[in-house]
């Protein structure tokens, strides 16, 4: 199954650092993606143009988590060629992974 069939996203930067959150829709998915969405799953995910330190923060009370990549964004709004500067569309990718359901 994609992420998405089971949680949402939104994406959020300061400067070359990309932030993303995942939350579950339902309560009992919550461990599901705490076992398959690992930091390092994300950073494979997004080799690419992740080009330092992803980190996941567990949230449980929200049934979320936040991964922070590091040197993620080209530099930053100011720098970046990227058409998507701020790394908005990134949520949207991170959704399509597949995980084992």
């Amino acid at each position: 199954m994609k992420l998405r069939d089971i949680a949402h996203s939104r994406t959020g930067d300061k400067g070359n650092i990309s932030n993303i959150s995942l939350i579950v829709y339902k309560a009992e998915d919550y461990q599901i993606i705490k076992e398959k969405v690992t930091s390092e799953k994300v950073k494979e995910w997004f080799k690419d143009i992740v080009h330092g330190e992803v980190i996941r923060y567990e949230l449980p009370k929200l049934k979320a988590f936040n991964f922070v990549m590091y040197n993620a964004l080209g530099g930053g709004v100011t720098r970046s060629l990227s058409l998507d500067m701020h790394g908005k569309s990134l949520s949207s990718a991170l959704l399509e992974m597949e995980i084992d359901g």
